[in-house]
């Protein structure tokens, strides 16, 4: 059996904190509110990971990629519309929404989501056990 809370827990520390590390490698700097929003964003992938044992990867980055574009739309809004933060603006690119997505970033993480989800099949063995990872690969979780 798998504690929940050290599970979740877990993930989203990996999460925020590796979403931070990809910022700064990238940008130079990071914000308080990414490792939030990384947290949140691997979340999701860990559980899509989990409930959705037997579709293909691509299509799992597809729809993790579509989910964080989301995530960082209303996150987005939130720091940066309403909160006045000015964490990013991406008003400079093509179609961008906002100035919080754009199709460039969507896609990138559609690409990082590739890898992420690997991560989230190792931290689910590792945190879970063998057991686990059967009962995924069998739908039966």
């Amino acid at each position: 059996m798998c504690n929940k809370f050290t599970e979740y827990g877990t993930v989203f520390a990996v999460g925020g904190l590796g979403y931070g590390f990809l910022e700064v490698a990238f940008r130079g700097f990071t914000h308080w509110t990414m490792l939030l929003t990384g947290g949140a964003c691997f979340s999701f992938m860990y559980a899509a990971d989990r409930l959705l044992p037997k579709t293909r990867l691509w299509a799992k980055a597809l729809v993790c990629g579509v989910a964080v574009t989301e995530i960082e739309f209303i996150v987005g809004c939130l720091v940066n519309k309403i909160c006045h933060m000015g964490v990013w603006d991406y008003s400079d690119r093509f179609s961008n929404i906002a100035g919080q997505i754009c199709p460039e970033y969507s896609l990138l993480w559609v690409a990082v989501s590739l890898p992420a989800l690997q991560l989230c099949r190792v931290l689910r063995n590792r945190l879970c056990g063998k057991n686990q990872k059967n009962a995924v690969r069998n739908g039966t979780v």
